[in-house]
């Protein structure tokens, strides 16, 4: 038997991994596998394990009030010490960019495991754009032992760097293995989000969803992000534009300064994963500057403009899915006002193949591994 731990801490990794998790469960006959959350992030984590039905056998339940980077790292490593001696894992799976996923791997690389990087290789090159997830993943980088790219420009840059090509497997995006399956689920469950939010979307007009929250945004940024949205939803009467808001004050500050009593925004609360991808769903088109947004409305038919400067996904760029539009406020409401009004426009991008993946990537990553002596 292969004993597998499988940590993460925030809702994109848990919505990420979940999938995995899942495939490696149907082969209980090779594998042991125990999940870890760190509760990097709480009450939003809990609603997706909730949805998955995952039940982590260990939870170090570590948020806390103001929590910062140095104590995050630090009580992550310290608090993993005891699950790595526990369970004594032969491998062990990370995903991602955040402060979970570096400092796991630090902590089992120091117990001796094999570290397994899930969407490795993703590279913005500019360690502090975005902060700190870029310098997260390549800490990360360094320190696994099999990388799991979900594309052939990933692999590349992690061949870039030395990276040993028989460790790396290019295995699409764990996302979309989430995304398919959840897309359906929610068309057929009561869900009470879903039906709040069915009241905001009505029949003849068209949504579009807003998410907003990347440190470097943070202030200046925020500012004219919510100007642009304010100049949108002016100038076109028949949009409803639905953000959910981030609890993050720097976040939550300009948008209801500048965004309240606008009629055709709604602010509303963060929403859990699945009433978030039913809106998704219903949404004729999406800003955010989200990277897990970049890779799932594709999958869906949904154009995205993303507000940053740079990103470590460019294969939809590439693809021409998406469109870097930054936090320039001329460029947001030009590139909206655009698909708004462009058919031809909308279309070519709404038609697009994804570029992250066709849904089997975790069970690429199960053959991988299983193989392994």
């Amino acid at each position: 038997m292969k004993k597998n731990l499988i940590v993460f801490g925030t809702r994109p990794e848990a919505i990420k991994m979940a999938p995995l998790v899942q495939e490696f469960k149907k082969h209980s006959d090779i594998f042991e596998t125990r999940v870890c959350v760190t509760a990097q992030h709480r009450e939003m984590l809990d609603q997706v394990l909730d949805f998955f039905n995952i039940q982590p056998e260990y939870d170090l339940n570590l948020m806390k009030a103001n929590q910062n980077l140095y104590s995050l790292t630090g009580d992550i490593i310290v608090g993993l010490k005891e699950v790595l001696e526990d369970f004594n894992p032969d491998y062990v799976y990370v995903h991602g960019d955040t402060t979970t996923t570096m400092a796991a791997s630090l902590a089992s690389f120091y117990s001796g495991a094999k570290i397994c990087h899930v969407e490795a290789g993703l590279r913005t090159n500019f360690k502090r754009t975005p902060f700190p997830e870029e310098m997260n993943r390549q800490i990360t980088g360094r320190i696994a032992d099999y990388h799991f790219a979900p594309t052939e420009a990933s692999k590349e840059n992690l061949l870039k760097e030395n990276i040993d090509s028989q460790s790396i497997l290019v295995t699409g995006n764990t996302v979309i293995d989430a995304l398919i399956d959840s897309s359906k689920r929610v068309e057929d469950i009561y869900n009470s989000e879903i039906e709040i939010l069915k009241k905001f979307v009505k029949k003849d007009s068209k949504i579009i969803l807003v998410t907003g929250h990347r440190r470097e945004n943070h202030g200046d940024g925020f500012i004219r992000i919510c100007e642009a949205l304010r100049e949108i939803a002016l100038g076109n009467p028949e949009v409803d534009i639905i953000y959910p808001v981030h609890l993050n004050p720097n976040v939550k500050e300009p948008v209801y300064k500048i965004l309240s009593g606008i009629s055709n925004i709604k602010l509303i609360e963060p929403l859990a994963y699945p009433a978030f991808v039913w809106l998704m769903s219903k949404s004729y088109l999406i800003i955010t500057d989200s990277g897990g947004v970049q890779e799932e409305a594709p999958s869906l038919g949904k154009p995205v403009l993303v507000m940053r400067e740079s990103t470590e996904r460019p294969e939809a760029v590439l693809a021409g899915t998406v469109i870097l539009v930054g936090t320039n406020k001329e460029l947001i409401i030009n590139e909206t006002n655009k698909l708004l009004q462009d058919n031809n426009a909308y279309i070519k991008m709404s038609v697009l193949h994804n570029p992250y993946g066709d849904g089997k990537a975790c069970e690429r990553i199960v053959n991988f591994i299983s193989i392994l002596k």
